[in-house]
């Protein structure tokens, strides 16, 4: 195995109730690098990022991150590497009861045993690093959609993971606080010397930011590329994809009769 890849996705399959959502995944990402994972609602985007991290057991297939198959360690084992692991859920999903300083201590207080004076040093310094340092006594209510984003980043990487995962981190956000977070998640990366894997339906700040992406249909790869192969792409789900097209390869139309059936039927 080399050790210029630090997530090898081998063969992934997995099923929700006999129903298949991956068929036969393969994908490998190198270290240092951010890719995105691209396609149309209910693909299979965000179960592939969960079997990533090990929220889900594959039906088959296995996923290496680094030395470790998560796909096959227990319960116990994948807390421990877990502090290795950093992830950005989607809207946020910061703990609501929680100031923003508690939200970004919490995975620092629950892998390590530091004391409360490094940890305060360690949260700020995050917060500091997504513009946010003199927000850490607000509670989440009091917080913009961009604001809040910005603290569930800064707790996303508050161990200095070696993977940090994004599930539709620019979902809601105004054009601004976009750009913004989409910044930060690449300035991020590259200054931790982290690998980043980013789920996401926004085509045009995503090609700004990633180094590679996988187009995901059917639970299968049916494109991949950097962003300058796939502008000039011929493939016609990556044309349709990249131009918000409503006909190609994905339908916009739900399978029916023909229109006469329903509409001229004889009385």
């Amino acid at each position: 195995m080399s050790d210029d890849i630090l997530v090898d996705v081998e063969d992934l399959h997995f099923n929700y109730d006999g129903r298949p959502v991956l068929q036969g995944i393969n994908i490998k990402i190198p270290r240092g690098k951010v890719v995105a994972i691209m396609g149309g609602s209910g693909c299979g985007k965000t179960t592939l990022l969960r079997c990533i991290g090990g929220q889900l057991k594959p039906s088959g297939g296995r996923v290496r991150v680094g030395q470790h198959f998560l796909s096959e360690m227990s319960q116990k084992e994948l807390y421990g590497i877990r502090r290795h692991l950093g992830m950005l859920f989607q809207f946020g999903a910061l703990f609501t009861d929680m100031s923003v300083f508690d939200n970004v201590a919490f995975p620092i207080r629950e892998h390590t045993d530091l004391p409360e004076a490094m940890i305060r040093d360690l949260v700020l310094m995050k917060l500091a690093a997504v513009g946010l340092r003199g927000a850490h006594g607000l509670m989440p209510g009091e917080l913009s959609g961009g604001m809040a984003r910005r603290v569930a980043l800064a707790r996303a990487v508050a161990l200095d993971p070696l993977l940090v995962m994004y599930d539709e981190p620019f979902t809601g956000l105004d054009p601004i606080s976009l750009g913004v977070i989409g910044q930060l998640i690449r300035k991020l990366n590259d200054a931790l010397g982290a690998t980043s894997i980013m789920v996401t339906h926004d085509i045009q700040e995503s090609l700004l930011i990633v180094d590679y992406i996988y187009f995901i249909s059917a639970g299968r790869i049916v494109a991949e590329g950097t962003p300058d192969e796939l502008r000039g792409s011929s493939d016609p789900f990556v044309h349709q994809f990249l131009n918000a097209e409503a006909n190609g390869p994905v339908p916009f139309n739900y399978p029916a009769p023909p229109l006469r059936d329903d509409f001229l039927r004889a009385v």
